[in-house]
């Protein structure tokens, strides 16, 4: 038990939060934001070929000590500490429709039960960033843009409204997972030679308290301050310096 609280109290300092006195929407609300904030989505270990794992000690490890990593490893920790804290949690898999239909699991994501249920991630990149109303029908506030849960025979699609137009981002059905469950889908990505997590590094967090975000491309970095975003190319030379500047991590190799 001794361990337990001193990773989880280890785990609040890493992303700046306080342990919550309330388990209530408010509580969750900012532990997700937080989470966004400080724990960057990226793709480090995988572009270097440096083995992933969905062992719940070894994501734990590399989160706690400031790396941070894909929806297996961040959503992962997550759930654990949402777990932890006393909040009911459901691990779900997904399937990503960036690219086109898909039927396939490749994505973690995270239910969390309080008077609703609601759909929590900090493993999906530049995508909501609060809890989203399971059960709301119609747009509800994302964050960054409207989103939306439209249910089919297929399952739950969640859709995020560009140009008032919603497009599907991925789709779950609400079945209880373990971390475990998603080894098979975290070395498919992983050996994927012509998926983008093998073909140029990445790192990407939110900023500050609203919506602002900072992502590191493999020539670029791109930075979103309101409304307003810009772009800053970035010579090979100089990629590990703005690494450690906006995200405070070493490339893992």
């Amino acid at each position: 038990m001794a361990h337990l609280m001193t990773t989880v109290d280890a785990y609040l300092a890493r992303i700046g939060a306080e342990r919550p006195d309330v388990l209530d929407l408010d509580a969750l609300a900012r532990l997700q934001h937080a989470h966004l904030v400080a724990v960057p989505f990226e793709n480090l270990d995988v572009f270097h070929r440096v083995p992933v794992s969905v062992d719940q000690d070894a994501v734990l490890a590399k989160i706690v000590s400031g790396r941070g990593g894909w929806c297996f490893e961040n959503n992962g920790a997550f759930a654990w500490l949402l777990e932890q804290l006393g909040f009911r949690v459901m691990r779900i898999g997904a399937a990503v429709l960036a690219d086109g239909p898909n039927t396939v699991i490749d994505h973690h994501t995270i239910e969390v039960q309080l008077d609703t249920a609601y759909l929590v991630d900090v493993g999906f990149g530049d995508s909501f960033s609060r809890p989203l109303d399971l059960n709301r029908a119609g747009p509800q506030n994302g964050g960054k843009a409207p989103f939306e849960f439209i249910a089919s025979p297929q399952g739950t699609t969640l859709a995020e409204h560009e140009d008032g137009v919603p497009i599907a981002k991925f789709r779950f059905k609400r079945v209880a997972h373990d971390l475990a469950d998603f080894a098979g889908a975290s070395q498919r990505l992983y050996d994927d030679a012509e998926a983008h997590w093998r073909r140029w590094p990445f790192a990407t967090r939110l900023l500050g308290d609203g919506t602002d975000r900072v992502t590191l491309l493999a020539d670029r970095l791109r930075l979103r301050r309101g409304d307003v975003t810009e772009e800053t190319e970035i010579a090979e030379a100089d990629w590990n310096d703005a690494l450690w500047e906006w995200f405070r991590m070493r490339p893992p190799v």
